[in-house]
This record gives C-alpha cells, structure tokens and sequence, in this order.
C-alpha cells in the first residue's frame, strides 16, 4: 500500500524539498513530482523503485493555533489512499520556535499518540549547527531516534535510509500508520480534558475565594487583638461585632460550599457556546430510574438518525444497564446530535453522586440544551414521582424548562397499542403533574 506524510514545515524547507530535483538532476534512482490537491501541494518521491506521498499545507508563523490545527487537519485528510505517518521539515538542523510551536499544536490536534508515526528530516545544503540543542533532543528521543539528514548530493541513497525508517516505524506500530480513529480519540480526549479542565478552575477559583476570605478573618482578629489591649472600654461592643461578623462568615461559607456544588452542573447549562462548530451542535442528556429504558431511547434515535433499521423488529433485546455516563454522536438533519446516557446519578438516598453530574456535563458540551425525561409505558413508581424535585435541585429550578417526557414502549405486540395522548390523559395525577411542569410536552417511542 502507498504511503503518505502529512509535511509539518514553513515554506522555505518545503521550498528547499522542491529544489532537491536540480541538485539531483544526475540520480538514474530518484524522482520527485509535484503537483497541487486543493490548497495542498503534494510531492511524490520515487526512489529506487518505491512510491511516498508527501502532502504539504502552507503553515505560515502568524497563522493562529486554530488555524494551524485545521490545516494539519484538512492535509492529513487529503491523505486518502495510503497509510499515514507525519514528516518534520528542518533545515540544517535548526529546530526553531516556529516549529517547536507547530510540533506542540500537532500534539494537542492528533494526541501524543502522533509521535509515534513522526519522522524528522534535516535538509542539509546550507548552514549545519554544530550542536543539536536540547530540545530537539528531546524531540529526537520521544521519536525513537527517527531522525534522517539529506544532501542534494546523495539524496537519493539518503531518501532510502528515510523510507527504511519508515518501514521500522511501521513495523513497530503493528504495520498500520495514523488513523482516523485515532484522530476521533484525541480530539474527544481534547474535548474532555477542556471540560475537565474548567470545571477544576472553578472550583480552584472558589476555594482561593474561600482561603481569602478566612485570611481576611485571621486578619481582623489579630488586628482586633491588638486594639484589646488599648481599647478595654469598647471590649464588650468590640467582642460582639466580631460575634456577629464570624457568623456572618460561617453562613458564607456554608452558602460557597453549596455554590462550589452546584456550580459545577449550572455552569455549562448558563454558558453560550459562541464556537461556529459549537452553535451547530444539540447535546441531549438522557435521565430516568434505572431501568427506564435511557440505553433503548438512546439506541433508538442513533439508529433513526442514521437511517437503519431492524430487519425484524420482534429480535429487541434490552442494553445493559448503564454504569457510567456515555457520550455518542450522530449527524442529523444537517447538525451534530450529542447523546449522553446516564446511570441513575443519585443513590438510594437521594444523595447525588457528584462525579457522576460533573461527568455529564463535561460529555455534553457544548450543551446541555435539552434534558430528556425518559419513562415506561404502564410503569411510574414512587420513585419517578420524586425524580424531578431532585433533578431541579442538581440542575436548576429551570431545569424542567428544558426537558422532554419521553415514554418508552419495549412491547412487542404491534396491535391495539394504546395512543400516548389516551395514556397520558388517563394516566395518575401525579404523572400529569409531572408532564405539565415539563411544558406538557412528552413524545413516544417504541423501541421494539
């Protein structure tokens, strides 16, 4: 199989690729063709009887990191008909800030994985450090050592020693380069991390509140302690203002330690996203008892939004119960629908589990915009009856502004079905409560 590098480089050692056929024009063995794939330009190099496909996107300095990461992007997925690997264009050995940026974004857009498949060419026909500085090393030993130097004069034997690495490369890595599940993963951890990451901010930013605010306590004690020994007169009136200021402070902290809580599931339901990739996005977080049927729901709009459908409808069988939060993602009338499967997020106490409500909400930016109440046909327990109240409490008293009763039927009798508006209509007071706070607005689906 063809094998194509995605060229992480500046124009002027892409320019100096480019030049390596006149300086070789002597070489029976070497041969590079350039030509343009959109706004990528590609070199093929053969040597020696062997095809590599080399594909460059301009990355100038100035260009942002987003920038950046979308060309890197958009050339790794020009890569379309070989295996993949990356290639680092340096000149003379010079590893510049330029690139040590480019090499940090790569990072961060495919993972630490893509140091794996990364192989640094040096191109040799001017100036030459004579010592490789410390972070090149660096670089160098995080890549195995892949590292190949190459002359206009003996290019095409140095291209060879390129393409053996390669091979080693590949051979290490189980034969197979970068690919796109690969970049799906690290773009999913970078999603997570960033949402991990801010909830951590928060928190840290309330607790530094938290800490000045007893320091500005410590403070006026000491300061008071002072003014003890000179002002006896005014001790008592003094010792009460300290009375009714500590216990203005212990009602503070005890309203921080709540809003430290609550926080962390209000936070991204109040954020806008204002990212243009974010704003085409819907993410859905499916809640219920365990056992309610959130799996089949969710299951069952992924199918529908991809457009398959069970070839015999009676072979349902229900998911496995759910043990942790579950992040799937399916194009849908021309937008991103993110569904969040949860487990119950409360024990049998009705103590919310906060791991489990941080994890959510980190897998359903850059939402969550809609909450989906999920219920059985013919089954509401006493349990269902409390679930909003305890819902409110973790996500907002507007919580129920944003949800959606959805009844689930898992039967497999087709015939004489009861209309969900006949059930609803007939159907407990408490439950008719629950589906008027939620706008009254509810919906079906028959997962069987």
């Amino acid at each position: 199989m063809r094998h194509m590098m995605v060229v992480i480089s500046t124009a002027e050692e892409w320019f100096s690729l480019k030049s390596l056929p006149q300086d070789s024009s002597g070489s029976k063995h070497l041969q590079l063709t350039f030509s343009s794939l959109g706004p990528n330009q590609v070199c093929d190099v053969r040597v020696e009887g062997r095809l590599i496909g080399l594909h460059y996107a301009d990355l100038k300095p100035d260009m942002t990191e987003e920038s950046i990461s979308q060309a890197m992007d958009g050339c790794f997925k020009s890569c379309t008909d070989g295996i993949r690997s990356f290639l680092l264009l340096i000149q003379g050995g010079h590893y510049t800030k330029k690139q040590r940026r480019m090499i940090e974004i790569l990072q961060t857009h495919f993972g630490a994985e893509a140091l794996k498949y990364l192989v640094i060419l040096s191109l040799e026909d001017g100036e030459v450090v004579d010592m490789l500085d410390d972070a090149f090393l660096e670089l160098i030993n995080m890549c195995d050592g892949r590292y190949c130097r190459i002359t206009s004069s003996a290019a095409a034997d140095e291209l060879c020693a390129l393409l053996e690495m390669v091979d080693y490369m590949l051979t290490e890595n189980g034969g197979t380069g970068y690919t796109e599940t690969m970049l799906t993963q690290a773009k999913k951890r970078n999603t997570e991390d960033s949402a991990m990451e801010m909830l951590k901010r928060k928190v840290r930013e309330s607790e530094e509140k938290e800490e000045a605010f007893k320091q500005l306590v410590q403070q006026r004690e000491v300061r008071r302690a002072k003014e003890l020994e000179e002002l006896r007169a005014k001790h008592a009136e003094e010792r009460r203002k300290e009375a009714a200021e500590r216990q203005q402070y212990e009602t503070k902290r005890e309203s921080l330690e709540e809003a430290v809580i609550s926080h962390r599931a209000m936070m991204q339901l109040q954020t806008s996203a204002t990212d243009d990739d974010d704003t085409k996005k819907m993410s859905v977080i499916l809640l219920g008892l365990s056992g309610s049927g959130k799996s089949s729901a969710r299951n069952f709009i992924l199918q529908r939004a991809g457009n398959q459908y069970s070839v015999n409808g009676s072979d349902y069988e229900p998911p496995q119960t759910t043990l942790s939060c579950e992040r799937k993602e399916v194009l849908a009338a021309g937008r991103r629908l993110i569904l969040v499967d949860t487990p119950e997020l409360w024990d049998e106490d009705w103590v919310e589990n906060l791991e489990l409500v941080k994890d959510c909400l980190a897998l359903s930016l850059p939402g969550p915009h809609v909450f989906l109440l999920v219920l059985q046909v013919g089954r509401f327990t006493q349990g269902e009856c409390e679930m909003l109240g305890h819902l409110q409490k973790i996500f907002g008293r507007d919580f129920a502004e944003h949800a959606v009763v959805v009844f689930i039927r898992s039967d497999g009798n087709q015939h004489r079905l009861q209309r969900i508006n006949d059930y609803v209509a007939g159907a407990h007071p408490t439950l008719q409560g629950l589906v008027q706070k939620c706008g009254s607005r509810f919906y079906e689906l028959n997962v069987s």
